[in-house]
């Protein structure tokens, strides 16, 4: 065997008949995550596996919780910022050199003439996934702990490492879709039935059976890679397409840029060779980085969900929460009585609150008691306009809507001195949980911050 490359993400073990495993196995973590550090190794041993004398490579997890659950949201929090402090010019071209690699490693794996069976145990998502599917044979493990699936939508995100390309030619479009823009999980049985995966077995057999795919002496190749394989055609796909987008539109409406951006790649890609399609891929997911709302949603529904759930149990929620709850729903009802008193139907403020995805809060506002006028706190003027309301609004549910989003900021921006930022994240995410505040705006403390004391003041005149 040639020299092999040095990891630490991974760990390359030898077994039988010329096999090595590939063993994803984060040292100081539980799951593992694709880290800047794990793409990085994947490309190196990509590179490594085309030149060696190996009969075929197993990927499997030395993690008993999974195969592995995504990507590392922290880190992609950090690739935010430093994308949108390079000139403005730039940001494409930079977000694309930071996040192929790991499209460009995945695909030289399935390419490198050696192949490679993916042994799942446990959730394989987001990334995880995509690493899988970069692969030529998948056993999956008879178990309700086994799940393949591609949530970033759930997050504002589109599968980066080519999952709207494999998944779409692996299991047909219209079987995508719901993976793709609800977050659905596929499980061993559908897994099976669908061609997601080629071997269903009992949990422990996984390992001896992706060998004994290997030992079998298989093609080497992805369907696509084949002389046979042929791209689909436009006509194939648009009936399909363009009733998701209409779906999309109608729910949840085109504030959410992301299940746009995932059919985008998918009419784009689906018509091109595997190699100029994560390009294409990359391409949208480049645009898609650049915008609030991912950031917005993975600091909120993400990472402040984490902290939320886990005080929730210890039972230290900061009571700030309890309060700016209680403050919204009070705002909110004085914008009712305002509409009242004004001769206004009081039905515009419940009908702009479902515009705003706030749905059924009609009643329990009026249940609420009414605040006193809130002073915000926050100095400032926000970014580049990027939200629909920072536009000139004409329309008066769209100004309605506006206003009431910049009321519930001004209860956040009043609280923001006294609150760390740490328990806004977590506020964030509980309002969001509680009252349906739009995800894609962050939370009230985000959009404050986002808005500032000008824009929280132009919107609420």
């Amino acid at each position: 065997m040639t020299d092999l490359p040095t990891l630490r993400e991974f760990r390359i073990e030898p077994s039988r008949d010329g096999i090595i495993h590939l063993v994803f196995d984060m040292p100081g973590r539980t799951m593992n995550v694709f880290s800047n550090a794990a793409i990085h190794e994947i490309g190196l041993f990509a590179d490594w596996l085309k030149s060696s004398d190996v009969r075929g490579v197993v990927l499997r997890s030395g993690k008993d919780t999974a195969f592995c659950a995504g990507a590392d949201l922290n880190e992609l929090g950090v690739a935010y910022d430093m994308i949108m402090a390079s000139p403005k010019a730039a940001r494409g071209k930079t977000a694309f050199d930071h996040f192929f690699p790991l499209s460009r490693g995945l695909r030289a794996l399935e390419t490198a003439g050696k192949p490679v069976a993916a042994a799942i145990a446990g959730l394989a998502l987001g990334g995880g996934c995509e690493f899988a599917l970069a692969a030529h044979y998948r056993v999956v493990t008879d178990s309700p702990r086994t799940a393949l699936g591609l949530p970033e939508s759930l997050v504002g995100l589109l599968p980066g490492a080519g999952g709207t390309q494999r998944l779409p030619r692996v299991i047909g479009v219209a079987g995508a879709l719901p993976v793709l823009l609800d977050g659905k999980r596929i499980g061993a049985t559908e897994a099976l039935s669908t061609g997601l995966a080629q071997a269903v077995v009992a949990p422990g057999d996984e390992v001896a059976a992706a060998e004994d795919w290997i030992l079998s002496d298989p093609d080497p190749r992805q369907p696509w890679d084949r002389p046979e394989w042929r791209e689909a055609s436009d006509s194939d796909v648009r009936d399909l397409l363009e009733r998701a987008w209409a779906s999309a539109l109608a729910d949840p409406g085109d504030h959410y840029p992301a299940p746009f951006a995932i059919l985008d790649c998918i009419r784009g890609g689906i018509v091109k060779p595997m190699d100029r399609a994560i390009e294409w891929e990359m391409d949208v997911f480049s645009r898609l980085i650049q915008r609030p709302e991912p950031r917005n949603m993975i600091q909120s529904l993400f990472l402040g969900k984490l902290e939320h759930d886990k005080r929730a149990k210890t039972g230290t929620l900061p009571p700030t929460l309890d309060r700016i709850e209680a403050e919204i729903m009070g705002v909110l009802r004085g914008e009712i009585e305002a509409a009242k008193a004004a001769g206004t139907a009081d039905t515009t403020v419940s009908d702009a609150l479902d515009t705003l995805g706030m749905q059924g809060l009609k009643d329990r506002i009026e249940a609420a008691a009414p605040m006193a006028p809130v002073q915000v706190a926050t100095g400032g003027c926000g970014a580049e306009a990027h939200f629909w309301f920072e536009r000139p609004l004409s329309d008066a549910d769209d100004m309605l809507s506006a206003r009431l989003l910049a009321r519930m900021a001004g209860v956040a921006a009043g609280h923001g001195d006294a609150v760390s930022p740490d328990d806004q994240r977590l506020i964030d995410y509980g309002i969001i949980r509680r009252l349906g505040f739009p995800a894609y705006l962050g939370g009230p403390f985000a959009l404050a911050r986002h808005l500032g004391l000008d824009g929280i003041r132009r919107l609420v005149a």
